[in-house]
């Protein structure tokens, strides 16, 4: 069997072929752009962003999987094999790194780590005190997929009262949940952080703009670790500009990388990171990628296959 990979480059192919070669040493691993690689001997491929048309022009083709828990520039391939399972990699892993980061971003904005990360550069010694304590702040979580659900225990681990919304009602133990159109601005009005975990969607595109934002109570901390999309970023700079958001911590953006040239980069109340939130080794996406296969090969069900109704 042959798997093709494009995600890292033609120089992650050796350190991809090691990790396959531990979990799945039957399996044939070839670069994507390889001129000797046949199209119709392709079993399975991995990829972020293939090249519009390419996976349709491999009729042995029997899965794709995406390198990451964002599926978006696959499925905006028009020509995509969509008879095809495409699967999104959300192994263990993943869940647990997008937990810490939100922990990480919610911790940092109640203790205005951005203030300190600025004094620090300046080698002043700027004293004070933070108005709350985490356990004073209700986080609300919109998304409560598997990465939500992992951030939503991780915090309520350390204290912190946590809410939630999604699309359609989800029950989780010792969280109010609210669901739909109807529930999110009773929703946005309990959040003082407010943590966006949504997919990419045509419902989700420019979301997190003045109309949502307002609804937030004043002073409310962003965290944007769903998609960049999602973000209108002149109306996010102006709610921190006027107090409406007292921070925000940005690990995605549209297009990407962030141009040198954004106000983001150096807005005193924001944190740029560079789309980092969850993103597993390449060995556990090895691992997890090798066992989807064997699964398929036994005719069992493969995890986490994209859904277009979802939009995940």
């Amino acid at each position: 069997m042959i798997l093709v990979v494009k995600s890292g480059g033609e120089a992650a192919v050796p350190e991809w072929r090691a990790h396959f070669a531990e979990f799945a040493p039957g399996l044939e691993i070839r670069w994507w752009d390889d001129p000797s690689l046949d199209p119709a001997a392709v079993d399975f491929v991995l990829v972020w962003d293939p090249d519009p048309g390419r996976l349709a022009r491999m009729p042995k083709l029997r899965a794709i999987f995406g390198s990451g828990a964002g599926v978006d520039a696959i499925v905006a391939d028009p020509d995509l094999p969509r008879h095809i399972p495409l699967v999104r990699c959300v192994p263990p892993e993943a869940t647990q790194r997008m937990g810490e980061f939100v922990t990480w971003s919610v911790l940092s904005l109640v203790k205005d780590a951005r203030r300190m990360a600025i004094a620090q550069s300046r080698a002043a010694w700027d004293y004070f005190e933070a108005p709350f304590a985490a356990a004073e702040r209700t986080v609300g979580v919109m998304g409560l997929g598997a990465m939500g659900l992992r951030s939503v225990e991780m915090l309520r681990a350390l204290g912190i009262p946590v809410i939630g919304w999604s699309r359609t009602r989800k029950d989780v133990p010792g969280v109010e949940t609210f669901a739909g159109a109807a529930g999110r601005d009773a929703f946005l009005a309990r959040c003082d952080i407010l943590v966006c975990l949504l997919p990419a969607t045509e419902e989700t595109r420019g979301m997190l703009a003045e109309p949502l934002l307002s609804r937030l109570p004043r002073g409310a901390g962003l965290v944007q670790v769903g998609r960049g999309v999602q973000q209108v970023v002149p109306d996010i700079l102006a709610a921190l500009d006027n107090g409406q958001l007292s921070g925000a911590v940005l690990d995605v953006f549209d297009p990407e990388p962030l141009a040198a040239d954004s106000p983001l980069w150096s807005h005193p109340r924001v944190t740029v990171t560079p789309h980092v939130a969850s993103l597993p080794s390449r060995r556990e996406r090895a691992r997890y990628v090798a066992g989807c296969i064997a699964r398929f090969e036994r005719g069992e069900p493969l995890p986490n296959v994209y859904d277009p109704e979802r939009g995940y």
